[in-house]
């Protein structure tokens, strides 16, 4: 989720929190008046029925207004939620308030309408009636503050979560571009040594590989800033590379490509950018630079459409795995292979993983493993 997202959802979940607030205020006061009307009704003081309701909606207006008046007033006091003591001693300062207007406001509004009844309304004294309404205000109010607490300590919570898990989507953008671009400078370096050897030797095949190695950043450049590229595009780049160590070693390599007859689905299944061309050349790196012989390269494309399991094999038939570049989180050598794994790990977490096998009697077989959902 981006910043400007979250900008967009907080209001949305500012008018669903206060819609959810309001409901919540005028199931109470219904409960209220409800239970008013039922003592009324059990006391046997009459049928006037509007005796109880006036009672329960006069105090419930005064203290909506009084309330609302105290939550404007006091909206910028949700950064001492941090320390709940400051809050809550910022909001009981206005318990006075609520003492000096609640009964007077409430009592006057009841007052006025018996009289437009032409009834007279009568009630305890004014001090003892001041004391005993101030001390229930004073329950209700701790009770409301309470639960205000709640509601604006979770929503705060939600906020902090939101703004944490937008740090760590920057954050894994920013190291995903940096190791892409480890990547691409990498790769280049390797290009050019292969056309700096060609140079000494055959003129005109240096010519042709720089023309190659031109096609494959042409290719890395469409992928543009993206860290996932679809499997066909990554071969394609792994074909072109294929053809530059092949000119470089000539007869020295061979690479049979079992990925002609792969499924459409697996060709658009998402790959991290440049993610198969290091598997290539550490096979060129570690087994055909050491030996003169013929060394075979297979590569191979497989999708388990059950499981949603994309497999790139790409294995020699030639190399040694040295004890420290077996299978786990650390396996392999160089930039190359460690710079795949960050990515995998970034990208994926467990459900992806690279791992090296030793062959019998010699060879090496590197095995990628990526999640590809329909």
């Amino acid at each position: 989720m981006t910043t400007e997202d979250s900008e967009q959802g907080a209001p949305a979940w500012s008018r669903r929190a206060l819609l959810g607030f309001v409901l919540a205020w005028l199931l109470f006061a219904t409960l209220m008046m409800a239970v008013s009307v039922q003592d009324y009704a059990r006391s046997g003081a009459g049928s006037q029925y509007w005796q109880p309701l006036l009672w329960e909606c006069s105090s419930m207006l005064v203290g909506t207004a009084l309330m609302l008046l105290q939550l404007r007033l006091t909206r910028r006091s949700q950064a001492l939620l941090a320390t709940p003591w400051r809050w809550f001693g910022q909001q009981a300062l206005w318990l006075p308030y609520f003492w000096l207007l609640f009964t007077p406001l409430v009592f006057g509004i009841r007052h006025a309408v018996y009289a437009e009844m032409g009834q007279a309304y009568s009630h305890r004294p004014p001090a003892e009636l001041l004391f005993y309404e101030s001390l229930k205000l004073t329950v209700f109010i701790g009770l409301f503050t309470a639960v205000r607490f709640g509601m604006l300590s979770y929503r705060e919570l939600l906020a902090a979560k939101l703004r944490a898990e937008q740090a760590n989507v920057l954050l894994r953008q920013a190291q995903l571009h940096r190791l892409a671009q480890q990547m691409q400078p990498h790769f280049l370096f390797n290009a050019l040594n292969t056309i700096a050897a060609q140079m000494h030797s055959d003129v005109e095949q240096a010519d042709a590989t720089l023309i190659e190695l031109a096609a494959v950043l042409r290719a890395t450049l469409e992928a543009g800033e993206r860290h996932e590229a679809p499997l066909s595009s990554e071969l394609r780049l792994l074909r072109g590379y294929g053809q530059l160590m092949l000119a470089r070693f000539g007869e020295r390599a061979s690479i049979n490509w079992n990925t002609d007859a792969i499924a459409a689905r697996a060709l658009a299944c998402p790959l991290p950018v440049l993610s198969l061309q290091p598997l290539l050349e550490n096979i060129f790196k570690h087994t055909v630079e050491r030996r003169r012989g013929l060394t075979r390269i297979d590569v191979t494309a497989t999708l388990d459409a059950s499981e949603g399991v994309l497999r790139v094999v790409l294995e020699d038939d030639a190399g040694v795995l040295a004890a420290a570049n077996a299978a786990g989180p650390a396996a392999g050598s160089g930039i190359g292979l460690a710079n795949l794994r960050a990515r995998l790990a970034m990208l994926h977490g467990a459900r992806a993983s690279l791992t090296l096998e030793q062959l019998a009697p010699a060879g090496v077989r590197a095995t990628l493993l990526l999640p590809c959902p329909p």
